[in-house]
């Protein structure tokens, strides 16, 4: 009966990470972000010479999309917990 009663103990939630794991982990999110968004400009320059339009329509969207997309994976991973 006695073990009934008893609640597991919460694990402590202020670990220390050590400063190498961290220097990962955020070194790590700005290579993602710059190949999202590099990956974004270079798609839309390639599709505005391929199409030959004399405005460069879709590199302004593939930018501004990527970027968004960048930022959209940087908060996701930023709020995951390890």
């Amino acid at each position: 009966m006695e073990n009934q009663n008893k609640q597991p103990n919460p694990k402590p939630e202020n670990k220390k990470r050590p400063p190498l794991e961290s220097y990962a982990r955020y070194s790590n999110l700005a290579f993602q972000m710059f190949a999202i968004i590099g990956i974004g400009i270079f798609g839309g320059v390639k599709l505005d010479q391929w199409l030959n339009i004399g405005f460069p329509v879709f590199t302004v969207l593939l930018s501004i999309i990527s970027v968004a997309a960048a930022i959209y994976t940087a908060i996701k991973d930023l709020i995951k917990k390890p």
